[in-house]
């Protein structure tokens, strides 16, 4: 694949998770998040894209998340946990994609706000249609995703590099 090509990511907040008296790192999905995970896996199977690489947190809640969401992918992308998204700045978030190898094409990663949400912001130069508004309108609440692309080579994903394609959230 040539490096001038267009890349997609997708970043997916992980679903709605419960307060059992856990740490923080093992909270897991509430029932509305484990409805939600669901929905916004099939809403990411609808995309048609062909994920290459999620690279998911570590965290209990955003692991449940992807396991509910990739469930309703006919082409299971391969996966990575990454303990470095768990509580990751946008900045962090860049430098992991950043390393990402470039057969990788389409990637998926699954975090935390506000991590997830700053690193949208950040990314998106542009935005096509009203899908800057909707983000803007809604934030990013859980279970939320946003669609961007950018042409080159994963290290030279930086601020305002991607355009806002799309964005989906759950409905109240």
């Amino acid at each position: 694949m040539s490096v001038a090509e267009s890349r997609r990511i997708v970043l997916f907040r992980h679903a709605k998770a419960d307060w059992p008296q856990v740490t923080d790192h093992e909270r897991p999905l509430a029932d509305r998040g484990r409805k939600d995970a669901a929905e916004a896996g099939r809403r990411l199977a609808d995309t048609d894209i062909p994920f290459d690489l999620a690279l998911c947190s570590t965290a209990t809640r955003t692991r449940e998340t992807w396991k509910l969401a990739v469930h309703e992918f006919a082409h299971r992308p391969k996966t990575v946990y990454e303990e470095r998204v768990y509580e990751a700045s946008p900045g962090e978030l860049i430098a992991v994609l950043n390393e990402t190898p470039d057969d990788a094409q389409n990637i998926v990663l699954i975090g935390h706000n506000p991590g997830v949400q700053g690193l949208a912001d950040i990314l998106a130069g542009s935005a096509e249609g009203d899908a800057g508004e909707r983000m803007g309108r809604r934030g990013f609440p859980a279970a939320a995703f946003a669609v961007l692309s950018f042409t080159g080579p994963w290290k030279a994903l930086e601020p305002g590099a991607a355009t806002l394609l799309d964005y989906w959230a759950p409905s109240e």
